[in-house]
């Protein structure tokens, strides 16, 4: 407990220290609400605001759920097809690599024109922002199998596949899960993005009412929602990734 307490007390205090800066600068220079509103401020509209944004989160929520589960799976999937087929890794690795110089917000418009403004063009968007880091990682942790174990493997007579789940893919798991702990955080990104583009509920959504209204206390309670929304699905994944790799020497 003393080492947890030791490591989550100077982030604490640096945050409690500038929500307290930040209250006294808004007092002291006299800020427009509209332009920079207080934490206390914020704290209110949050509270007076709660059954509202209840609502949008849990569309959120939901969404980014479905869209981080398909977006992860991809990603699994190209990098262990990359992996086991060295020449469609030659050949589509360089393309993968180029398709994340285009923004998502560029493409969303598109999808709405192609898939209209249903549920299929929010996901695609969500996949696209999460399968790249899960597939890169996932490709990563693949090439650094050991490879006296490959070896040994293979004089006793272990069939490729058997090498692939019994030796390369456990091997993988930690380089797999930091890039489903990146994923993860996108994966709320990517939500709101679609939910900017088309959509009628949504804390995305909400956040496109409340600055035509040129509501910024609301839309910082939005921003705090979302943050909390990423960390609380990053942590989720530390935890998985804590229970299923057990195998792996734990830094002192």
């Amino acid at each position: 407990m003393s080492a947890y307490f030791k490591s989550v007390w100077p982030p604490l205090v640096a945050v409690i220290l500038f929500i307290a800066i930040w209250q006294g600068a808004v007092s002291l220079f006299h800020i427009e609400k509209w332009m920079l509103p207080a934490p206390s401020d914020i704290a209110r509209e949050a509270a007076s605001q709660a059954e509202r944004l209840g609502m949008h989160a849990s569309a959120t929520i939901q969404l980014t759920l479905i869209g981080f589960a398909a977006g992860t799976a991809v990603g699994l999937v190209i990098a262990m097809v990359l992996h086991l087929i060295p020449f469609l890794k030659s050949a589509l690795y360089p393309l993968l690599i180029l398709s994340q110089n285009i923004p998502t917000i560029a493409l969303a418009p598109l999808l709405l024109i192609w898939f209209g403004f249903g549920l299929l063009p929010k996901l695609i968007t969500i996949i696209l922002v999460c399968f790249f880091p899960v597939a890169v990682a996932a490709m990563d942790g693949l090439t650094r199998t050991d490879a006296a174990m490959m070896n040994y493997m293979r004089m006793a007579g272990a069939k490729r596949h058997h090498i692939f789940w019994k030796l390369e893919l456990p091997h993988a798991l930690p380089s797999v899960f930091s890039g489903i702990k990146i994923a993860a955080t996108y994966s709320v990104m990517g939500a709101i993005i679609a939910e900017w583009i088309g959509a009628d509920k949504g804390i995305g959504y909400y956040m496109m009412l409340q600055k035509s209204a040129y509501r910024t206390d609301r839309l910082f309670v939005a921003i705090m929602i979302i943050v909390a929304l990423s960390l609380l699905l990053f942590l989720f994944i530390a935890l998985l990734e804590k229970l299923l790799v057990r195998w792996r020497p734990q830094k002192r």
